[in-house]
């Protein structure tokens, strides 16, 4: 199905509820999805300290359980971590430690019955950009997503990448300086820089404090050091980002876009775009689309 095709079918699904789920290291985010909308949501804290899975996913169950009503066909989650897509089993969520393998299609499917479709976080975002956002009308793009880590989805033909394992696009754990570049392009270059937060370094930067302004412009030329890396591994024509650091972006815009023009071949700047996302609840809506986004090479 071409991705002029795949929207030809999105149309007939409009007045479709999907329940999209968002896992994160600290909560869960989950909500109705209707016609492109997050109609309703739930938030809840989670202790990622808990040694088993099932805790965490009971809460999940739950959560779907209250957003589940008529109509309702389908749930989507996103995951910080590896996906077997196929079976569904989560392996190795960096922030959850006893999230090593976890069956976790299986578990929701019996506990909800209804299809579980599940991805990686980063991909999800990709593919909500795909069906609801920014990428509307683009079949080619990487989105990039800025928060705890840095992760990245790749959309080719209008679907997602076909991998062997889960693992491409994770550019964030790729070796970067003295660490690896979500050492440098996510929130976890405030902390371990300065230790603060993000969004607190952010409330200082834009109050003038010029230490603050100066940590978003180093943090600008080492996500431009990232885009670079990602063009000439995927040579895509549009970026788009999205995430919680990138609500920042007026901070370190300009120093990301500078970096990437110190790209080696010159001759590709013309042609590629990098844009910021600019729809909330991208992670639930990202989760959603899953019911209804193909993978390259995948009818």
């Amino acid at each position: 199905m071409s991705g002029m095709d795949q929207r030809n079918h999105h149309q007939g699904l409009e007045n479709r509820a999907l329940i999209g789920v968002d896992l994160g290291g600290t909560k869960v985010a989950a909500g109705r999805v209707v016609d492109g909308t997050v109609v309703e949501e739930i938030v809840k804290p989670i202790d990622a300290t808990l040694k088993d899975p099932r805790d965490t996913i009971g809460l999940m169950a739950g959560m779907i359980r209250n957003l589940t009503k008529d109509g309702v066909s389908g749930i989507g989650i996103g995951v910080p971590g590896p996906v077997d897509r196929e079976q569904g089993i989560v392996y190795d969520v960096l922030n959850i430690p006893a999230w090593k393998e976890v069956h976790l299609k299986t578990i929701l499917e019996e506990e909800c019955g209804l299809p579980v479709c599940i991805d990686n976080d980063s991909n999800c975002f990709a593919m909500g950009e795909y069906w609801y956002g920014a990428c509307t009308g683009e079949n080619d793009f990487t989105g990039i997503t800025l928060g705890t880590g840095m992760g990245t989805g790749i959309v080719k033909d209008g679907k997602l990448l076909l991998d062997a394992h889960g693992c491409s696009g994770e550019f964030g754990t790729m070796p970067y300086l003295d660490g690896i570049y979500e050492n440098y392009t996510s929130g976890m270059f405030f902390y371990r820089r300065f230790d603060q937060s993000g969004q607190e370094v952010a409330t200082a930067a834009m109050k003038g404090e010029p230490w603050a302004v100066d940590a978003f412009s180093e943090f600008g030329m080492h996500l431009g050091n990232a885009i670079k890396a990602i063009i000439m591994a995927v040579d895509p024509p549009l970026v788009i980002i999205g995430g919680s650091v990138a609500k920042a972006h007026p901070l370190f815009e300009d120093a990301m876009r500078k970096s990437i023009t110190e790209i080696p071949f010159q001759s590709v700047l013309g042609s590629i775009q990098v844009k910021f996302s600019e729809k909330e609840n991208m992670a639930i809506l990202g989760a959603a689309s899953l019911c209804h986004a193909p993978r390259s090479g995948e009818e």
